[in-house]
């Protein structure tokens, strides 16, 4: 029995920021790269735009690579984030498919770049990789939100993670093997 080879894409639409509303705006850098898409994409859209930029891109020969194994296993329109399956043997054309793509597939979408974070052989490390985004993300946000409070932050942050570097490094095998003599 043979098994079909896959990769998962895991992808991010990143939104560059507008020149009105950045100068009047609070709102973190990070954050306003990462908005919600607002518009009314669905997955059958996002497909229906990558083939069709695949077929500008690569002729005949693109349109039917990936025709049968391309499909859209995760959107999530809150973060921006949708994951890809596709064939191994062509998942490079799709990735250079995604980033000839300028905006949103959508009646008049916005103008935005789609960034490919991850290529994974299974779908559970795409969606690990997009939960430890999501988090680094808030994290970000929540540090550079409270500006006032970052330097002290900060340098609590950078003496934790020096004292933690140096209990993990009493915890490694070759120091503990070096204890028991």
């Amino acid at each position: 029995m043979v098994r079909i080879k896959e990769r998962y894409l895991l992808v991010n639409i990143v939104y560059p920021p507008e020149a009105a509303s950045k100068t009047a705006s609070r709102v973190p850098d990070l954050v306003v790269h990462r908005q919600p898409t607002v518009e009314r994409l669905t997955p059958q859209a996002l497909l229906r735009a990558i083939r069709t930029e695949a077929a500008l891109l690569f002729g005949d020969y693109g349109a039917g690579a990936l025709e049968g194994h391309l499909t859209v296993k995760y959107l999530s329109l809150a973060t921006s984030t949708f994951i890809l399956r596709c064939s191994r043997a062509h998942y490079q054309m799709l990735w250079a498919s995604l980033t000839f793509m300028d905006r949103v597939p959508v009646k008049d979408g916005r103008p935005c770049i789609f960034r490919v974070v991850r290529v994974s052989g299974t779908m559970r490390k795409a969606e690990e990789e997009a939960i430890r985004q999501a988090r680094a993300l808030i994290l970000a946000a929540k540090d550079e939100g409270s500006s006032a409070k970052a330097t002290i932050i900060g340098s609590e942050r950078a003496v934790s993670d020096q004292v933690m570097s140096e209990y993990r490094s009493e915890l490694s095998d070759d120091a503990m093997d070096q204890d028991d003599g």
